[in-house]
């Protein structure tokens, strides 16, 4: 099958499907990623398979392998376009110990201590799951481990961000620590906007392509296999089996794991319709800089950062000393190409470094995150008397949870219950929203106030 173009103006809330069979988004990351592991083709025939995954990027790629490493279930795994096509080759490579949007604090707020001290051991349990697949596979994703540095735009979110750091160290016993901004220059980075920051333990930075092959690699020796260009147009179900139509043939499985991220397609399945507000992030990556600049910068760390905007600004030091800085700008996949998102990042980068104003810009893109309306991920099963789940919402911070969220829709496809599994990302379905039709003009409205809130002293 031919690659068909890449689309930019993909919207998910405007496009029909995601396409078939198209060419990546123009990504620092596949264009160093080197050539793609072969996968199994596109689906050409009617095939049954035990279980069929949806998407095939981390989240579905994770639960191949482990539905094949823990429980011996060899899986089909279908992409409408390239193999990690959509957030998994687009992404800013920052891993943390999150997942969602809301902190610690806001999980106290909305279910009290208990709950909110066992949901902070999944998702460092899931840090540390990202990390073991990273090294028992061994791949090659140029890590940058050493933690993550939240760093404070402006004096009232350091003090915002310093309680929040008593919250986890005195809480949750998760060691960070807050820095003033002499110590941020003298140790991490020269950042011309930071007043202070608070330090995390735990952050790897990695390469997002070399990391999605290298589990579509494991994936592959364990038995799964990879069928790009087979997007799922329709699933019914007739007496208890899964009916997958695509464009080549009809996929016929007894489980089904749904792990489509901000790119599920609207038609998909109902269970999904209205539950995820997909968000563009765009992003862009310099050329490398020369060593009068990395002094001029002070880019001591590689470590992960992103800033303390509503709208945030996430950055880091590449292996090869290029800097990569995303954020959030355009609204509509029309509108994605319009000059002043570019701009918006280009102006921040100078912001941040000035030394680096008039620095070549060698990538720029951009794509889709999808975010809860209640701002945290589900791991569920929509429907108790059917055998399909889903894995969705990270809100931005699923480069590392999400292999915990295939590692968990593994067992639960499989039948099997793990510690935690009564926590309410598995046991609650994604949220609706009552204003689901008007969510992008609420969003616009929403920007322009968080970008006035944001630059305010």
């Amino acid at each position: 099958m031919s690659i068909a173009p890449y689309d930019q103006h993909h919207d998910p809330l405007v496009s029909s499907g995601p396409g078939t069979n198209r060419d990546y988004a123009p990504t620092y990351w596949t264009a160093t990623a080197g050539t793609p592991p072969a996968d199994d083709g596109a689906i050409s025939g009617d095939v049954d398979a035990d279980v069929a995954i949806i998407g095939s990027g981390y989240t579905g790629l994770a639960c191949a392998i482990f539905l094949a490493r823990e429980y011996g279930i060899k899986a089909v795994v279908l992409e409408a376009n390239r193999v990690a096509w959509g957030c998994s080759t687009r992404n800013g490579g920052q891993g943390q110990n999150a997942s969602g949007r809301l902190s610690r604090s806001q999980w106290i707020e909305r279910w009290g201590r208990d709950v909110a001290l066992r949901l902070h051991a999944e998702v460092q349990d899931g840090f540390e799951t990202f990390e073991d697949l990273i090294k028992t596979g061994n791949i090659d994703c140029e890590p940058q481990r050493g933690g993550h540095l939240y760093l404070a735009h402006r004096q009232r979110m350091l003090d915002k961000i310093a309680s929040e750091s008593k919250v986890q160290n005195e809480i949750f016993g998760y060691k960070t620590r807050v820095l003033s901004a002499d110590e941020v220059r003298r140790d991490y980075v020269n950042e011309a906007e930071c007043v202070g920051a608070v330090h995390e333990p735990l952050g790897t930075g990695v390469h997002p392509a070399k990391l999605a092959f290298g589990y579509m690699r494991m994936a592959r020796e364990l038995g799964a296999r990879i069928h790009p260009g087979s997007p799922v147009l329709e699933i019914t179900t007739r007496g208890g089996v899964h009916h997958l139509r695509t464009p080549g043939g009809t996929v016929r499985a007894r489980a089904v794991g749904i792990a489509t991220g901000a790119y599920t397609s609207l038609g998909l399945t109902p269970f999904l319709r209205g539950r995820c507000m997909p968000i563009m992030s765009n992003s862009i990556v310099t050329r490398p800089l020369t060593d009068a600049e990395l002094e001029a910068t002070g880019f001591k760390t590689t470590q992960v950062i992103t800033d303390t905007r509503t709208l945030r600004f996430y950055y880091r030091r590449l292996p090869d000393n290029r800097v990569q800085i995303g954020s959030r700008s355009a609204i509509t996949g029309a509108d994605a190409a319009n000059q002043k998102h570019l701009q918006l990042l280009i102006d921040g980068l100078h912001r941040k470094f000035p030394a680096l104003k008039g620095i070549q810009i060698d990538y720029s893109w951009w794509g889709w995150v999808d975010v809860s309306h209640d701002m945290m991920p589900r791991i569920f099963r929509p429907d108790p008397t059917q055998t399909l789940f889903y894995a969705l919402g990270y809100g931005g911070n699923g480069v590392s949870y999400s292999a915990q969220a295939g590692r968990r829709m593994a067992s639960m496809i499989a039948g099997k219950s793990f510690v935690g599994q009564d926590l309410p990302i598995f046991t609650s379905p994604l949220p609706t929203h009552p204003f689901t039709p008007f969510r992008r003009i609420g969003q616009r409205m929403l920007y322009k106030l968080y970008q006035s809130r944001d630059e305010a002293a």
